[in-house]
């Protein structure tokens, strides 16, 4: 077929020119007339026999272009959605389980239960449920060697606790209830029992976005407590309104300024105590870097209705880290720490307040201090720091005999305040080997006075004079944990006679007996000392609880 075109093609480009110059040719006429003589093309094709010969073929080359993988979960055109889903593992911390109880019993009847389980609620709720009661109900021998003291006390908590997340802020909303129920010695207290109830309803806010302008903090607390006798036999009940704020914003990268404030609004059902209003502003100034963080603030504290009507204390402190691991530190610092019925029951259970002599709040005028902290070794920390103190309307316990008009006259022990300061020097540490053993220690020194000297000796009877405790956690095996201690306090020597010193002995541990279920225990006092936590009352000789504890 090829053979056939090529000849036709010839025979065109042969018959082309003929053409041509046939066209432009005279015509012919009478007597002369042309004759075109047209012979056959036989052309001879060189190297005919090459024609037939098959070219070298050469194998195809192919490019090797990478290979692109199609990132989505799902390639879309290929697999519908709907038919298969892809798996994807997704890494997330263990989480600790939502329940937690415990129940222990040991000699001198001491009880030991606490509980507590977290509800992971949908759209961002939280609700926690809490309760715990200690206590004990044993025979002690009295200090003054006249006999055994059928003692008990018993403490009780418990609580709500609810938290929502907005968008820009969490709400939360608390209640508690507490209750305490305990005896005093014989010939201290003419009632024998009594009984403190408090409970308190809670509601506040935080600010969460950190692009608004300023961030804030706030919170409102309506509080009772009741204490079942007074020391005229009768009861009194306190009502708090506790509100907080604190609002803080930015004026550059490394600088704040803010105005935190706490208000007190405090009512007393009955004619002794005085109603009153406090009121505690501390504006501020914060600078921080890397290396600084400064702070610039004072507290005002005013008071209307009862005590004193305003105050000023400082509250300046500077830090400075060096090596990375090295931090110097100043202080100068104060503020108000009000005296109502929930700090006199942490301080001194036992203690009354005499009648008519309502408790003004104890103000710490200042408390200066300069001290390093640093951590040269991995797992090594310590912080050395030294000291004074200044406080106005410091609390004391004070046994005396009070003449009462019904009952004559008894033994008590009261709750007073009185002017002191303090010179002070300390160290604390601790070691920590890959979570297998820990060791921590600290211990502090201080020297009292107080500013009546008539009265120096009543005041500064139970102030410690030193306060130390070693304590040693490790691990023989992966499912136990032991840890011992040692917990020293000597008092303030003065004059006539000095408390005797606090040296508690104790060693505890626990044991995971399966995934969720471990037992414990713990003794205290295993050198069987006698010593007290508040004046005139003895505390356990040797004693022990332990129990069981579960997660789930």
């Amino acid at each position: 077929m090829k053979k056939s075109q090529y000849i036709i093609t010839a025979i065109a480009f042969i018959a082309f020119p003929s053409f041509g110059k046939a066209q432009s040719q005279v015509k012919d006429s009478t007597m002369n007339r042309t004759v075109v003589v047209e012979q056959d093309y036989n052309p001879d094709i060189m190297d005919a026999s090459k024609v037939n010969v098959v070219p070298t073929v050469e194998p195809p080359s192919v490019s090797k272009n990478p290979v692109k993988y199609d990132a989505n979960l799902v390639p879309s055109g290929q697999i519908p959605p709907n038919t298969m889903k892809a798996y994807t593992g997704k890494e997330v911390q263990d989480k600790s389980l939502p329940g937690y109880a415990r129940l222990g019993y040991g000699n001198y009847g001491n009880l030991d239960a606490q509980a507590n389980y977290r509800f992971a609620l949908p759209s961002n709720n939280e609700l926690n449920l809490s309760f715990n009661m200690n206590g004990m109900n044993g025979k002690l021998d009295q200090p003054d060697a006249s006999g055994k003291w059928d003692a008990h006390y018993y403490r009780t908590r418990a609580g709500l606790d609810y938290l929502h997340a907005f968008r820009k802020l969490d709400f939360n909303a608390a209640v508690h209830f507490g209750l305490s129920n305990f005896n005093f010695l014989p010939e201290r207290y003419a009632y024998g029992n009594q009984k403190f109830s408090s409970g308190d309803v809670h509601f506040g806010v935080k600010s969460t976005d950190d692009n608004l302008p300023f961030q804030f903090t706030a919170e409102t607390n309506l509080m009772f407590y009741q204490r079942k006798r007074d020391i005229l036999g009768t009861g009194i009940r306190e009502n708090m309104i506790r509100t907080k704020a604190d609002v803080f914003a930015p004026i550059s990268e490394n600088q704040h300024i803010g105005l935190a404030l706490t208000m007190d609004n405090v009512f007393y059902k009955n004619n002794v105590y005085d109603n009153y209003t406090s009121l505690q502003l501390n504006p501020y100034f914060l600078y921080q870097t890397e290396d600084w963080k400064i702070r610039l603030a004072a507290h005002t504290d005013l008071a209307f209705g009862f005590g004193k009507s305003i105050r000023i204390a400082p509250d300046l402190t500077a830090q400075y880290t060096f090596s990375d691991s090295y931090m110097l530190y100043a202080q100068a610092t104060g503020g108000r720490h009000t005296n109502d019925f929930r700090r006199l029951e942490a301080y001194c259970p036992y203690g009354e307040i005499g009648y008519g002599n309502q408790l003004d709040a104890t103000y710490e005028q200042l408390n200066a201090a300069l001290g390093m902290k640093a951590s040269p070794l991995t797992g090594l920390w310590f912080n050395l720091y030294g000291g004074y103190q200044d406080l106005k309307n410091d609390l004391y316990q004070y046994p005396t005999s009070i003449t009462l008009p019904a009952d004559g006259s008894m033994q008590s022990l009261l709750i007073q305040t009185g002017n002191t300061h303090n010179v002070y020097a300390g160290l604390e540490m601790s070691y920590d080997y890959k979570s297998l053993f820990t060791i921590a220690a600290k211990g502090i020194y201080r020297n009292w006075s107080a500013s009546d000297k008539t009265e120096e000796d009543h005041i500064l009877y139970f102030k410690p004079s030193f306060e130390g405790n070693i304590h040693v956690d490790f691990r023989p095996v992966s499912t136990a944990l032991v840890n011992i201690g040692f917990q020293y306090t000597k008092r303030e020597d003065v004059q006539p006679t000095s408390a005797d010193a606090i040296e508690n002995l104790y060693i505890g541990g626990s044991y995971n007996l399966f995934k969720g279920i471990s037992i414990y225990a713990r003794a205290n006092n295993l050198l069987n000392k006698d010593y007290q936590y508040y004046v005139g009352y003895p505390s356990e000789g040797f004693n022990f609880v332990g129990g069981v504890s579960f997660q789930f």
